[in-house]
């Protein structure tokens, strides 16, 4: 039982480097306008580059460390370089690095078509270390967000030892969504908004890539949750059981939440817009998985099905807010990520079978998965308003005005996705001029 338990942790962690690269770069990038989808596509793989790499330096360290610093953070050079790690626990570093990469990636989708890349490649490790790692360590490393004594929740309702009633979090609604969805809001309210926003149409330049971005984070998001429980005990029969149970209903809310999200965006889309689109399809997807990670093993299948038509319907309705309110969130990380999140997470008080109040329980639960998700959207904020002001201080965050309206891939990156000048004209010259141009290959 434990090899096989093993092997599915080493399985879990592929699926969810899957859900960065490609999924999420295909699925941001198709999202994109096509003059700016390779600097989509690589700040996905940038993220997993540099966040790789800090996480084995000091993530883990900051995030599972034994020397605890406030109930906030662990102090991050005591496992620097994972120092005195081996064996087996390498496992469990590889599975948490993937979250981690693909928490920062998230965020890329705010910042659209104007954020300098060497912003992105500055920002990404200082926001993981004030932000994700302390967030990962209060709510899975036995910091302040989790049931341990002076705690939050034990702040709140106060046990012997510990919170009488431990806050809920299966795998990231807190530490991953909520932190990127408000992320990506501050540091989309830093840039501004994009040159033309609200005026001209921005419309997705290839939902073939989109549709099939979703189709990979459905199946990596397996990993994601799926994964995201290993007893501690791996050894017995009655143990292997229950862990073949207790997974058994995560993947069945896992698939049942996001199908009912997918319904519930097209039925908004179809009665608001008098059609349902690939795009609202694809979308749903995410808002249904994104719903159901922090809830996936606190709920029966029922309740995972009404968490997923809230979250389809509140997130189809919550992505065009940013017109309303005249923020500019490119790709819409925070109407599915932030909202999504928060809904999950807040949910649980109302759905959990074993502290919910639709099951007849106290509002203890609701109670502290609402003073959860607030604090975890409070630390972000901060945390990525003071990232974002040193980055602007340092580098500048904004690509030059004419820079952005030529396309970000071109001057940013010296390519562009789609050599439609080399096609006509037989390949001479078409290259450089397509990479400072955008009559070609804007369109949308």
């Amino acid at each position: 039982m434990e090899y096989a338990l093993q092997a599915w942790m080493l399985a879990s962690a592929s699926l969810v480097l899957l859900m960065t690269t490609p999924a999420l770069a295909l699925f941001y990038g198709g999202m994109s306008r096509s003059k700016s989808v390779l600097n989509m596509m690589m700040m996905s793989f940038s993220a997993a580059g540099v966040v790789g790499l800090v996480y084995v330096l000091w993530g883990w360290s900051m995030t599972y460390g034994t020397q605890d610093v406030a109930l906030l953070f662990s102090n991050p050079f005591e496992l620097f370089g994972l120092r005195n790690v081996e064996g087996a626990t390498y496992l469990t570093v590889g599975f948490q690095l993937t979250f981690a990469v693909i928490t920062a990636a998230l965020i890329s989708g705010a910042v659209a078509d104007r954020l300098k890349f060497s912003a992105w490649l500055l920002f990404v490790p200082l926001w993981v270390t004030l932000s994700y790692f302390p967030l990962a360590h209060m709510v899975w490393g036995g910091g302040f967000l989790s049931g341990a004594q002076n705690g939050l929740a034990d702040l709140v309702f106060s046990g012997d030892g510990g919170a009488a009633v431990a806050p809920v979090d299966y795998a990231g609604g807190t530490v991953v969504h909520i932190n990127a969805g408000v992320a990506g809001l501050v540091l989309a309210l830093l840039l501004g908004r994009r040159i033309g926003f609200g005026k001209e149409p921005m419309k997705p330049h290839n939902l073939t890539l989109t549709m099939l971005g979703a189709g990979l984070l459905w199946f990596g998001w397996f990993g994601f949750n799926v994964g995201s429980w290993v007893p501690g005990d791996l050894t017995g029969d009655a143990m292997g059981q229950y862990w073949l149970d207790e997974t058994s209903l995560v993947w069945l809310n896992t698939t049942v939440a996001t199908c009912a999200a997918i319904v519930g965006w097209l039925v908004v889309e179809k009665i608001r817009d008098g059609h349902a689109t690939s795009l609202g399809a694809a979308s749903g997807v995410v808002a249904g998985l994104v719903a159901i990670t922090p809830a996936c093993g606190a709920l029966s299948p029922l309740g995972a099905i009404a968490l997923g038509i809230v979250a389809g319907v509140a997130c189809a309705l919550a992505v065009g807010l940013k017109y309303r309110w005249n923020y500019d969130d490119s790709l819409d990380v925070v109407g599915v990520h932030l909202v999504g999140g928060l809904i999950g997470t807040v949910a649980i008080g109302v759905l959990s079978t074993s502290g919910g109040i639709a099951y007849g329980h106290s509002p203890k639960l609701l109670v502290v998965q609402a003073a959860v998700a607030l604090f975890a959207v409070l630390w972000s904020a901060v945390a990525t308003l003071v990232v974002g002001l040193v980055v602007k201080a340092i580098v500048g965050l904004r690509v030059h005005e004419d820079d952005e309206v030529e396309g970000i891939d071109g001057v940013e990156h010296g390519e562009s996705a789609y050599d439609l000048v080399g096609a006509r004209s037989g390949g001479l010259g078409g290259s450089k001029h397509l990479a400072g141009s955008t009559h070609v290959s804007e369109g949308v």
